[in-house]
């Protein structure tokens, strides 16, 4: 699913121009993209909480060469699915996948 389908699946929902509806997801995303860049976290009632951690610096193999090389501590978001949203995702019939 993109952005465009977002917009396009809450523009037959809501009845507001698909513009409106566009920069009303768009500041979303900004909203949440500015607040996890500040460090702070953001939650989302009956969906998830996203977090931002440090990870330190460590060292690390190329695959190419076989080199050591030193990773540079980084900030990474994460994820965690509330429960009301892991249930649902449970709780509807994925499709099976083939079997070999």
């Amino acid at each position: 699913m993109t952005k465009a389908d977002i917009v396009e699946i809450v523009f037959e929902k809501v009845g507001f121009s698909k513009k409106d509806v566009g920069h009303v997801i768009e500041e979303i995303f900004e909203v949440v993209k500015n607040t996890l860049e500040q460090g702070e976290k953001v939650k989302i009632s009956g969906f998830g909480n996203f977090t931002i951690r440090q990870k330190r610096a460590r060292r690390g193999r190329n695959p190419q060469t076989g080199t050591e090389i030193t990773i540079d501590q980084r900030r990474v978001m994460t994820f965690k699915a509330s429960q009301l949203l892991k249930k649902a995702i449970n709780s509807s019939q994925a499709p099976q996948q083939p079997s070999a």
